[in-house]
């Protein structure tokens, strides 16, 4: 077995645990696959693949901590690989479902697609009741405007940290 294969394998044996879990090996299993999407070594639709059950966990797990991970892993996702918006747009669809905490990471992952479809739903957060809300929104709104201005976009970004 190769290295990528062990990658896959690895996720293949996260996802078949996170199916039977309790919540704490669920949240376990996350970090597995969060740690394979952080090396960045899988191919874009594997990646792709992996993103979009992520983002079926957090949209549908009961666990607190066990949907955090899931969009831990998808955000980290977001900083490897370029996501498609629409791998990532159920989460759009549920975004007003999200505590605060996990609404930040549904703002970043949006972000992070550069796609103008994202910006209707990333600007609605402009005005949410939590200021790190609003400033994840806005941070949001700058990384998919900066889309439309390349170059502009490449040093704005790194003053961010985005």
């Amino acid at each position: 077995m190769d290295g990528y294969q062990g990658l896959t394998a690895l996720i293949e044996s996260a996802w078949e645990e996170l199916n039977g879990s309790d919540a704490g090996r669920r949240d376990l299993c996350l970090e597995v696959v969060s740690d394979v999407l952080e090396s960045g070594r899988l191919t874009p639709d594997d990646a792709e693949r992996a993103v979009e059950r992520l983002v079926t966990v957090a949209l549908s797990d009961e666990s607190y901590p066990v949907r955090e991970s899931a969009l831990h892993a998808a955000c980290t996702a977001s900083t490897h690989y370029e996501l498609p918006y629409r791998v990532v747009e159920p989460l759009a669809a549920g975004a007003d479902a999200f505590e605060p905490l996990l609404l930040d990471y549904v703002l970043a992952i949006l972000g992070s697609t550069r796609d103008q479809g994202a910006l209707p739903v990333v600007k609605r957060f402009l005005q949410h009741p939590h200021p790190e809300v609003r400033k994840e929104a806005a941070e949001a709104v700058e990384e998919l405007r900066w889309s439309r201005e390349p170059d502009q976009g490449e040093t704005a970004q790194g003053e961010t940290g985005q």
